[in-house]
C-alpha cells in the first residue's frame, strides 16, 4: 500500500499553477481544494495538474463558507453540495471531501439529510466523503459514531483535531469509538489538535509530542484498516492553516511559525511514520 500526500489549497496565497510546483517540488503526490466554478478556470487547473503529474481532492463546503450560516436549510446545502461536486468532476478528483450540513441541526434531521447527500454522490464514481468538523454534524465521535450505523454507506474524512476542542482533550480516552469509526475513514487530515485548541503552534514541538503522538495513533489505525481492505494507496492531506488557527504574536499578529513550513515537516514526519508502519505491518 502506497501513503499519498496532498497539499491543501487553504490558506494559500499564490496561483494554482504555484501551487502545484509548490507541492512537486516538496514531493507530495496531489492538491487538496474547491475547484473552480467556471470551466475555463477548470480546464486550465486540470492541464496544470496533468503537468505535474498531480492527483487531485475535491473540497466541497456548502453553507457560504466553512462555518455555514445559519439560516442555510438542508436543500440549500445539497443543492449546493451537487453544484460543487458537479463541478469537481471537470478535474478528475480521486475522492471529495465534503463540509456541509449544520452542527444545530437535531440529528435525525441531519441523518435524513447525510442520508439525500449519499443518494446525489451515488450520480459520480468517486468516493464522496464527510469531514469530521466543527459547526457540521459530525462534531464530536460519538454523533459521528450514531449517524454512521444509522448510515452503512458513509465515508468519513476524519480530522479528529477538532474533536479535541470539542471534547477538550485528546482522544486517548475514546479509543473505543474512534475504533469503530475507522473502518468508516476514508482519508485523513493531519493536523495535530490540543484540548484548547485545533492547532498545535508546531508539531516538532517538545512539549506537543503527546499530541502528536495520540494522533499518530489513530491515523495508524485507519491505514491498518485500509491494509486490511487491501487498499492499493491510501490519502493523508497535512493541514495546518491560518484563520484564527495558527497562532499570532498579540499586538505585532506576526504568525509563531510558517504553515507551509510545518505542513511539509508533517508531510515527511508522515511519511517516515508509514514506512515503519509498513515496515512492521
Amino acid at each position: 500500500m502506497q501513503l499519498k500526500l496532498f497539499k491543501t489549497l487553504w490558506g494559500h496565497q499564490l496561483s494554482f499553477e504555484q501551487a502545484c510546483e509548490q507541492a512537486s517540488v516538496a514531493n507530495f503526490q496531489g492538491i487538496e481544494g474547491p475547484a473552480p466554478l467556471d470551466r475555463n478556470d477548470q480546464q486550465q487547473w486540470s492541464g496544470m495538474l496533468r503537468w505535474h503529474d498531480l492527483d487531485y481532492i475535491a473540497e466541497i463546503v456548502t453553507g457560504g463558507d466553512y462555518v455555514p450560516q445559519r439560516d442555510w436549510t438542508p436543500e440549500q446545502h445539497l443543492e449546493e453540495f451537487q453544484k460543487r461536486l458537479e463541478a469537481s468532476m471537470s478535474l478528475s478528483p480521486l475522492l471529495a471531501t465534503c463540509l456541509t450540513g449544520c452542527d444545530a441541526w437535531e440529528e435525525s434531521k441531519s441523518v435524513d439529510f447525510y442520508g439525500a447527500a449519499l443518494e446525489i454522490a451515488k450520480d459520480y464514481d468517486i468516493p464522496v466523503c464527510f469531514e469530521t468538523h466543527r459547526s457540521r454534524p459530525l462534531f464530536n465521535p460519538w454523533t459521528t459514531l450514531r449517524m454512521v450505523e444509522q448510515l452503512p454507506e458513509m465515508k468519513l474524512t476524519a480530522d479528529i483535531s477538532h474533536w479535541c476542542v470539542v471534547c477538550e482533550r485528546l482522544m486517548d480516552s475514546e479509543l473505543d469509538t474512534l475504533t469503530q469509526l475507522a473502518p468508516k475513514v476514508h482519508h485523513l487530515h493531519a493536523r495535530v489538535g490540543y484540548d484548547q485548541g485545533p492547532q498545535v503552534p508546531h508539531p516538532a514541538a517538545p512539549e506537543y509530542q503527546p499530541a502528536l503522538h495520540s494522533h499518530q495513533n489513530f491515523w495508524q489505525t485507519v491505514w491498518q484498516n485500509h491494509l486490511d481492505q487491501q487498499r492499493a494507496f491510501t490519502t493523508m492531506t497535512p493541514e495546518f492553516g491560518p484563520d484564527g488557527y495558527c497562532h499570532l504574536l498579540p499586538f505585532t499578529q506576526a504568525p509563531v511559525a510558517d504553515i507551509w513550513q510545518i505542513n511539509q515537516w508533517m508531510a515527511e514526519t508522515e511519511r517516515h511514520h508509514f514506512n515503519q508502519f509498513m515496515t512492521q505491518a
